[in-house]
């Protein structure tokens, strides 16, 4: 999977045994052909799946400002879904380098409307697809499922206590759980890894590993490493090259590689001179 447009870890060295032998089991197990999404189910191993994403704050990288209004944000999610995107995903808070955290009933306050509106949409048939709330907090999580959405995209990797309660009351709704170096406000600052693709891959198995222990099926799981999360340019350069090591845990695998600050780098371009 791959996000379209846009949008406290400690690193696990070592292991006990028995996990050791639970994550050689998970790599082994083949990876799941279906994507469950409450009531649409996306065919996995064919074609990589597209997420639109369209942020609803005034100060994301990229769209920051754009979409604050429920029907421009609507409009956009429609662009998206007519270009190809499988799965949109509506995000109320900034998680770019140096933002800060807001509240969860701002962050509410934000999605609520485009949900709201994008739900009355795929009633009269005008929207395909599943939609996705782009949240670490359990509180947002339940309320965005109970309004429609039908997947979770978790920056913290299900750190919030009780995200785990909220998957469990809504059985249909797969979760991506993403690596992160530290928080947005400081994530980018000095990041160090002395193997990134092993130390990324530990933590999101743990992660999911966590859930699973917690009564969260496996086919509900997908990882993402998270480029540009806490990692220099080295390092997601790192993760794409050698992107097999994170299929081997037997996820999906979600991509967020749009418009980051690596690509700029690369083509020597601004966040809008990124996309293609």
């Amino acid at each position: 999977m791959n996000k379209f447009d846009d949008h406290r870890d400690k690193p696990v060295s070592a292991r006990r045994p028995e996990a050791a032998e639970s994550d050689t089991a998970a790599a082994l197990r083949p990876h799941p052909d279906k994507l469950v999404c409450g009531r649409h189910t996306l065919r996995l191993g064919r074609s990589p799946l597209i997420m639109g994403v369209v942020n609803v704050t005034p100060d994301s990288f990229s769209d920051g400002g754009r979409y604050l209004e429920p029907e421009d944000a609507v409009a956009r999610v429609l662009e998206q879904q007519r270009a190809g995107a499988h799965i949109v995903d509506i995000g109320g808070e900034s998680t770019r380098p140096g933002a800060k955290a807001v509240s969860a009933g701002e962050e509410l306050d934000r999605v609520l409307p485009v949900i709201d509106a994008l739900v009355k949409r795929r009633e009269r048939g005008g929207l395909q697809g599943p939609i996705s709330i782009d949240t670490r907090k359990a509180e947002v999580a339940d309320v965005a499922l109970r309004h429609g959405c039908q997947v979770v995209n978790d920056i913290s990797a299900a750190s919030d206590p009780e995200m785990a309660d909220v998957l469990r009351d809504h059985p249909r709704v797969p979760i991506v759980l993403m690596h992160m170096k530290g928080e947005p406000a400081t994530m980018q600052k000095a990041p160090y890894y002395d193997d990134v693709v092993g130390e990324v891959s530990a933590y999101l198995s743990k992660r999911a590993s966590l859930l699973v222990r917690a009564g969260i099926a496996r086919e509900r799981i997908i990882v993402d490493p998270g480029i540009g999360f806490g990692k220099r340019f080295r390092d997601n350069l790192e993760v794409l090259n050698r992107i097999d090591s994170f299929l081997s845990l037997g996820y999906p695998v979600l991509i967020g590689a749009s418009r980051k600050r690596f690509l700029g780098e690369l083509l020597d371009a601004g966040a809008d001179g990124r996309l293609p």
